[in-house]
């Protein structure tokens, strides 16, 4: 992790901004836009953009996973700008739980994994395009979304070593085990065989 050197309060501040801002639900603020109805009552009733994708609108789908990458990118982004590294990946690990779990929505939102992606390509855009590179090429290989967040999300820290990013190591190991842990029933269903593929309507 980098030197704390902002002070706490200001710290706090990005924090707080970090989870509001992660927080908002791009997902259903999209499919409200698109007329697509209720996100929760869709598929798996997830927020993210696989889910958006089940209503079979590929570009409400995409403004999605855009509009939730920006926003982990965008508390990373403005922390570093007017505060420093220490205030960025806070921000940026604020804004991933704030996907997750948002206040707005009793918090119940989305795996993450656009935000992920996101704020890893705003901490170290090498690290941040390997990453992204590991979902695609494992998307394109299993047709799993889930599995590809998994693959992603386990080697990103050897990416962070690989490419010399050693500061965000301890972050990345708990953006990890966030990530798996919001994939539990994902997982479940993987060693079950049941997991549905990229595009497929969901159980659950």
């Amino acid at each position: 992790m980098p030197p704390i050197e902002t002070a706490p309060a200001i710290l706090l501040l990005w924090a707080a901004l970090g989870y509001l801002l992660g927080s908002i639900p791009f997902g259903i603020l999209v499919a409200r836009a698109f007329n697509l109805g209720n996100l929760r009552e869709i598929g798996s009733g997830n927020i993210g953009a696989t889910n958006v994708l089940r209503t079979g609108s590929k570009k409400a789908a995409a403004a999605t996973l855009l509009l939730d990458g920006a926003k982990g990118a965008v508390a990373v982004l403005l922390a570093r700008a007017l505060a420093g590294e220490d205030a960025a990946q806070l921000a940026g690990l604020m804004a991933f739980l704030g996907h997750c779990y948002p206040v707005w929505l009793g918090f119940r939102g989305g795996k993450g994994v656009a935000t992920f992606l996101g704020l890893m390509l705003a901490l170290a855009w090498p690290v941040g395009l390997a990453t992204c590179l590991t979902w695609l090429a494992t998307a394109a290989l299993s047709r799993y979304s889930s599995l590809s967040a998994l693959v992603a999300a386990a080697t990103s820290t050897f990416w962070m070593v690989f490419l010399g990013q050693p500061d965000a190591f301890l972050l990345g190991v708990l953006l990890t085990l966030i990530v798996f842990w919001r994939h539990r029933a994902n997982i479940r269903r993987l060693r079950a065989g049941t997991e549905p593929k990229i595009g497929a309507k969901s159980p659950s």
